[in-house]
C-alpha cells in the first residue's frame, strides 16, 4: 500500500501510466484537450471512429511520445453525472487492467473524476480503496505462487488540481490504507480453509492482532463458557472435536466514561449444518460462515490504526457446526445465557444460537449500541441477491445511520421490517422460543429471534449472507471473501451518529 499525492499538471507527471477519466457526452477536460493536441487529434479520431466513446468502464490505452507518462489510460465514465458508487467499480477495473499488463505503478487525475461534490479527502479515500483492493489475491496455498512472490498493489499517485489540496488528499489516502488493511485481514480470514481456521486459530489471530495494534484481547475457552452458562453456543459446538471460543477485542479511543459500541460477528468457522446436514454442492463455501467475525476483526484493526475517538468492544463467538454422535439433534432444548430456553428445530439455524448468547453477554459492557453482523440466512440471498445486505433492528436512528454509511462507502443496506407478528411465529409449545419459523420471511424471523436477546439496548442486525462471498470475481472483489462490513462499520463510526448515552 503506497499512495502519494501530487499537484503537478497532469501531463507533467512521470509515471508508468496516467489514468484520465473521460465522459461519454461532455466537453473534454483541459488535460484531455491538451493530450489530444499533443497526439495530433488521436483521441478525437477514436471518438469519431467509435473505437472509444467514454462509456462506463470503457478503456483506451495510449502510448504518447515525448511525455513523462509512459502510457495514458482513458477511462470511460459514462454520462456526465455524479456516479460515486459506480466510480469505485470503474477505478478498480482500471487498476485490474493495469495489473494484468504487469504495471506496478500509476497516477490518477482526481480532477477528471465525476465526483466534484465530494471533499478531496473523500475522493482520495474512494480512489485509494478501489485501487488497493483491486490488487488483492489469496493464493498462499498454490505452490507456484509460493515460489514467486505475488505483485504488490499498485503504487498510486493521486493528482490534485491545487497545492492547498495536497494535505487533504493525503489524509484521505491514510484512511484508505488503514481501511484496506482491515478489509484484507477480513478477506484473508474468510478465504482460509476450514482445516486451518479452528476456533482456537481465530483466537490466536485475535491475540496477534491485539499485539500489532492498541487492542486488548480476552478469550473465553470451554470451561469458562460452561461456568458462565453459554448453553446455546455450547450446544452448537458440541458436534465438533474442535473446542469453541468467545473472542473479546476491546479498543479504547475515547474517555473511560464513554459507553462503548459493541460489534458482534458470527464466527462459525465451518458450517456443515449439523444433523440437519447441508447439501454437498457448494458446502466447501461454508468456510465463509465466519465472515461476520472477520468483519469485526477488520473493523477493530482499522479503528485502532485510524485512532478513532470511540470505545469499541468486538465479540466473536467461534464454533464449528458438524454432525457427529455428540451433536445436538432437532427437537433438543437448550438453555441460553439469558435463561431463555430454545427448542432447536433445525441445527442448521445455528448462527442465531451463538449470537443469542453473545448478545446477552454484550450487556455487561453497558453498550450505547450493539451491531451484529452475520452470514445468517440463505433467505437473504433470495430477498436481496448479492447487491445489498439486510438491516433490521429496534432503533430507527441506528438503522438510518447505518444505511447512510452504506450509501457513502458503497456497501449498501436494505431495511426489512421487524413487526411483532414475526416474533409470534417463533413461539414454541415446549420452550420459550424455537430457533426457526420455517421458510417464509426467513431473514426477518431470524432477526426476530435475535431481538428477543437484544431488548436491553439499541440494536441493529446486518445479514451479509449474500454479500460476504463473491462467486466469480468482479473489479475490486476477486473470487472468495469480500471483506464486507469493514468499510460500512468504519464509515458509521467515523460519521459519529450513534444513539444517545443510555442510563
Amino acid at each position: 500500500m503506497d499512495i502519494h499525492v501530487s499537484s503537478a499538471a497532469p501531463l507533467e507527471l512521470k509515471t508508468p501510466c496516467l489514468i484520465l477519466g473521460i465522459h461519454e457526452s461532455r466537453r473534454p477536460s483541459p488535460a484531455i484537450l491538451a493530450l489530444n493536441a499533443h497526439l495530433a487529434g488521436a483521441i478525437s479520431r477514436a471518438f469519431r471512429d467509435r473505437e472509444f466513446r467514454g462509456k462506463a468502464g470503457e478503456k483506451l490505452l495510449l502510448h504518447p511520445p515525448d511525455l513523462p507518462a509512459e502510457r495514458i489510460l482513458l477511462l470511460g465514465l459514462g454520462p456526465a453525472r455524479e456516479r460515486k458508487f459506480d466510480l469505485r467499480r470503474e477505478l478498480a477495473g482500471a487498476a485490474a487492467f493495469l495489473h494484468e499488463r504487469g504495471l506496478r505503478a500509476c497516477a490518477l487525475d482526481l480532477a477528471s473524476l465525476p465526483a466534484r461534490q465530494l471533499p478531496v479527502s473523500d475522493l482520495a479515500q474512494l480512489a485509494g480503496e478501489a485501487v488497493i483492493l483491486a490488487g488483492y489475491h489469496f493464493r498462499r496455498y498454490r505452490s507456484q505462487d509460493r515460489e514467486k512472490p505475488l505483485p504488490a498493489p499498485l503504487k498510486l499517485t493521486l493528482r490534485v488540481p491545487r497545492r492547498d489540496q495536497v494535505k487533504e488528499a493525503k489524509a484521505g489516502a491514510v484512511v484508505a490504507e488503514a481501511i484496506c488493511q482491515g478489509v484484507i485481514l477480513a478477506r484473508d480470514l474468510v478465504n482460509e480453509p476450514g482445516n486451518v481456521k479452528s476456533p482456537e486459530e481465530l483466537a490466536r489471530r485475535a491475540r496477534k492482532l491485539a499485539e500489532e495494534t492498541s487492542l486488548d484481547c480476552t478469550v473465553l475457552d470451554r470451561p469458562e463458557l460452561e461456568r458462565e452458562g453459554f448453553g446455546a453456543l455450547l450446544g452448537v459446538a458440541q458436534g465438533s472435536v474442535r473446542e469453541p471460543r468467545l473472542i473479546v477485542l476491546e479498543y479504547r479511543g475515547a474517555g473511560e466514561t464513554q459507553q462503548p459500541i459493541a460489534l458482534i460477528g458470527k464466527g462459525v468457522v465451518f458450517d456443515a449444518g449439523g444433523i440437519s446436514l447441508k447439501p454437498a454442492e457448494k458446502m466447501d463455501e461454508m468456510k465463509m460462515d465466519m465472515a461476520g467475525g472477520a468483519a469485526v476483526f477488520g473493523t477493530l484493526s482499522a479503528a485502532a490504526r485510524l485512532q478513532l475517538p470511540v470505545n469499541l468492544v468486538g465479540l466473536v463467538p467461534a464454533v464449528e457446526n458438524l454432525p457427529s454422535g455428540s451433536a445436538i439433534r432437532p427437537g433438543d432444548i437448550l438453555t441460553s445465557l439469558s435463561g431463555k430456553t430454545i427448542e432447536v428445530l433445525n441445527t442448521d439455524a445455528e448462527g442465531r444460537l451463538i449470537l443469542a448468547d453473545t448478545l446477552t453477554y454484550a450487556k455487561r459492557f453497558a453498550p450505547r449500541a450493539v451491531i451484529d453482523i452475520a452470514t445468517l440466512t440463505g433467505a437473504c440471498i433470495i430477498a436481496l441477491g448479492h447487491e445489498a445486505s439486510a438491516v433490521l433492528g429496534n432503533h430507527d436512528g441506528l438503522i438510518r445511520a447505518l444505511g447512510n454509511a452504506g450509501e457513502r462507502c458503497g456497501e449498501r443496506l436494505w431495511q426489512l421490517p421487524l413487526w411483532e407478528e414475526y416474533a409470534k411465529l417463533l413461539k414454541s409449545e415446549v420452550a420459550d422460543l424455537k430457533n426457526t419459523a420455517g421458510r417464509p420471511a426467513g431473514t426477518i424471523t431470524a432477526a426476530a429471534f435475535l431481538q428477543a436477546f437484544a431488548e436491553d439496548f439499541s440494536w441493529a442486525h446486518l445479514d451479509i449472507a449474500g454479500t460476504a462471498w463473491e462467486e466469480k470475481g468482479v473489479p475490486g472483489r476477486t473470487q472468495g471473501g469480500t471483506g464486507v462490513g469493514v468499510r460500512l462499520l468504519i464509515q458509521y463510526l467515523r460519521d459519529g451518529l450513534h444513539p444517545a448515552k443510555t442510563s
